[in-house]
């Protein structure tokens, strides 16, 4: 830890004030959208409050940006899962497959967000790629408890390695792909694809994410009071998904007590200004012990969340520019889709 972060954690200073100024310019509209605390609320009424996402569509509204346009198609379907079915959405670009199948978990600690709140890096990653993105979402708790989230994510997996033809996709071109919470489920499809020898992930891309039972680290320290996610909000998630404390300490949630060997090549985002920083970087140094190929961006000036925010944030161009190289390489897609800013129409 820097001294100047060592500083900011004792006198509790605002960590986002040390954000990029674009990445500023969302959080003050984020915090002139007035969300209540989520550590304050039940999960049906913090699933109703203004998020990022929120934030950036106010931020473009009022620079005067308008959304971006592609090619890519949407349908919405259903993939069945141990509790029953799931809503999923299908990116699909236009042109001849098969292509390429991206499978996508969302973030929101397993307690908010879905597949509507999570909408811009689907089609981002769709856009850029050229190949199909699969947006699969999950039981939530506190409704539904750990594990629920993480066999319905197995659960998607299977069904879109039986049924990548059905949607216009290779079978044998898989990658994987999450944020935050999400991030948690695609590296444990990955493990869950090694221990029961189904076809690899070609690849897998986590963004910022959860990957450990730590809450008393680096960043947890620096960041308690950062925006859009602080460390009392990383509890209230955690509160709500576990049964009993025990479950806290499962390589399932503590994936860096989790046997790293013999996964996919990975490449890890994260964001200075995220209680969940550390969790990535000390991923990082397990999958690299443990012999995996690890490629690993970390965007200073950014916050949790920043991923999605292309239109208005340049650090999150960058990343998903860096993210769909990345996937295009490990998937055989020809170097000819959009860089990142793409033009829209």
């Amino acid at each position: 830890m820097s001294l100047v972060d060592t500083l900011k954690s004792v006198v509790g200073m605002d960590p986002t004030k040390h954000a990029d100024p674009d990445m500023l310019t969302v959080l003050d509209a984020l915090k002139r959208l007035e969300p209540k605390p989520l550590q304050d609320l039940e999960a049906p009424e913090a699933r109703r409050q203004p998020g990022p996402a929120d934030a950036v569509r106010k931020v473009m509204l009022e620079q005067g940006i308008s959304p971006p346009l592609s090619d890519v198609i949407t349908q919405d379907i259903t993939i069945p899962g141990p509790g029953g079915n799931n809503a999923a959405r299908v990116y699909r670009p236009e042109g001849i497959g098969p292509f390429p199948v991206i499978l996508y978990f969302h973030g929101g600690g397993w307690v908010i967000g879905d597949i509507d709140t999570y909408d811009a890096t689907p089609r981002a990653i769709a856009t850029l790629t050229r190949c199909i993105v699969v947006s699969a979402h999950y039981r939530q708790a506190p409704e539904q408890k750990f594990p629920a989230a993480h066999a319905d994510a197995n659960a998607a997996y299977d069904w879109l390695l039986a049924n990548a033809a059905s949607l216009g996709g290779d079978g044998h071109r898989v990658a994987v792909m999450g944020e935050s919470a999400g991030a948690n489920l695609a590296i444990n499809v990955a493990i869950y694809a090694r221990d029961y020898d189904l076809l690899p992930p070609a690849h897998q891309v986590l963004v910022y994410p959860v990957a450990g039972n730590d809450t008393g680290t680096a960043s947890y320290h620096e960041n308690s009071n950062a925006r859009p996610l602080s460390k009392d909000m990383m509890l209230w998630f955690i509160e709500q998904v576990v049964r009993t404390p025990e479950d806290k300490n499962s390589t399932l949630i503590n994936v860096l007590g989790a046997d790293l060997k013999g996964l996919p090549a990975t490449t890890v985002i994260t964001a200075g200004i995220d209680p969940l920083r550390t969790d990535g970087e000390k991923l990082v140094e397990r999958l690299r012990e443990a012999g995996v190929p690890v490629e690993h961006q970390n965007y200073e000036g950014a916050t949790h969340e920043f991923f999605a925010m292309a239109t208005v944030v340049q650090a999150a161009r960058h990343a998903q520019a860096m993210v769909a190289a990345k996937l295009k390489a490990a998937l055989g897609v020809p170097d000819t889709a959009p860089a990142a800013g793409y033009v829209v129409r």
